[in-house]
């Protein structure tokens, strides 16, 4: 990769190995926004350590690796000059999940890729036979921030799981995991979706005492 570029995948810390395996150089600086802080923003604070970076002069090439799950427009507006004209031997490379993060005028002067990593199958990491009120919370916590194909593979899990284990729902409640995916594929918070599915199973549960 020798040009600035955009680098889009669901999964970002298979973007992040890929590109250090991909990248031929020792010159690579890395700004992470934390994933579960403030909805995984790029901070204005983390914006500012980019800039001082890349006026830092080198005889070769340098690469600057952003990754965040939002970049809001304060910070995009403040990399804006920087990415139309980068410093001699400067290559940014943006990570994110979608290029619709980005603003029309970063999208139109870098490059675009998409990278995907190979699936596996999704852990769910909770026992829906014995479902409490602070598994529920745990789980909605760490998948706030999911995005629409996520989620809708956590439901399809979530029914394959209430099949296998027999949990015993309505009609009903069964068809709420088709509207629910539906809901999943618009602008619905992840949170809502999961919650009503996770909350219901719980009562369901909670039938049998």
């Amino acid at each position: 990769m020798t040009n600035s570029s955009i680098v889009v995948s669901q999964d970002l810390d298979f973007a992040k190995k890929s590109l250090f395996e991909s990248l031929d150089s020792k010159l690579i600086k890395t700004y992470f926004a934390d994933e579960l802080e403030r909805s995984g923003e790029f901070k204005v604070e983390l914006a500012k350590e980019v800039i001082r970076e890349a006026y830092i002069a080198e005889e070769h090439p340098k690469y600057l690796i952003l990754c965040a799950l939002n970049y809001n427009i304060i910070v995009q507006n403040s990399l804006l000059k920087l990415l139309e004209e980068p410093p001699r031997n400067i290559i940014f490379i943006l990570i994110v999940k979608s290029k619709t993060a980005l603003l029309p005028t970063i999208r139109s002067r870098l490059n675009i890729s998409y990278m995907q990593s190979k699936k596996v199958p999704y852990d769910l990491g909770l026992d829906l036979k014995h479902l409490s009120l602070d598994d529920i919370f745990k789980f909605l916590k760490k998948h706030k921030n999911s995005s629409r194909d996520e989620v809708k593979e956590i439901i399809q899990m979530l029914l394959k799981v209430v099949v296998r284990d027999k949990i015993k729902l309505s009609a009903s409640e069964l068809d709420m995991f088709d509207k629910t995916l539906s809901l999943s594929q618009l602008n619905s918070r992840p949170q809502n979706i999961l919650s009503y599915l996770l909350l219901t199973i719980f009562q369901a549960q909670s039938r049998k005492i």
